[in-house]
């Protein structure tokens, strides 16, 4: 049974019809036709579908759409200001942090609501943060070395 919901994406109110069983994911993807939000194991273990549900990092493949009903859904196509990169997109480039970039979209997210949550991270912190964004690439030290050279440039720029 299709059912209206509505919701906030990427800072755009949607309204759109869908089934009761429909993924996030799916949506995101399939009906509104936004890619960056990968499709990975589909089981919540990849964290390639990461998208932020009200600032936190949650698995769209495991999150049916009609529970978004009036909340705020960012994915990585609504980061960036103005045509210009987040800063954790700028960092991860700058050190080559990825390798193929299935897992960067998730990657990227949730390193966004970790410095939103906690603007000075620990190695620890950082490191559990993005525990559930799996690489297969790079062995994590990279991605690591670059949200804390974030936090850091962040709190720099804070105490100015």
């Amino acid at each position: 049974m299709n059912k209206i919901i509505k919701f906030t994406l990427n800072g755009d109110p949607i309204e759109i019809a869908c089934e009761s069983n429909l993924a996030l994911l799916d949506l995101i993807r399939d009906k509104i036709g936004l890619t960056g939000t990968k499709k990975g194991c589909e089981e919540g273990e990849c964290g390639a579908c990461t998208i932020l549900l009200d600032g936190n990092p949650v698995n769209s493949c495991l999150t049916l759409a009609q529970e978004i009903e009036g909340h705020e859904v960012v994915t990585i196509e609504g980061i960036s200001k103005g045509g210009k990169l987040h800063p954790i997109q700028d960092e991860f480039i700058t050190r080559w942090a990825f390798q193929c970039g299935y897992c960067t979209p998730g990657m990227v997210l949730s390193s966004i609501a970790l410095l939103n949550k906690i603007p000075h991270p620990t190695e620890y912190e950082v490191r559990e943060a993005i525990s559930g964004n799996l690489c297969r690439c790079t062995g994590y030290q990279k991605y690591v070395e670059s949200i804390l050279a974030v936090a850091a440039q962040m709190n720099k720029e804070a105490k100015v």
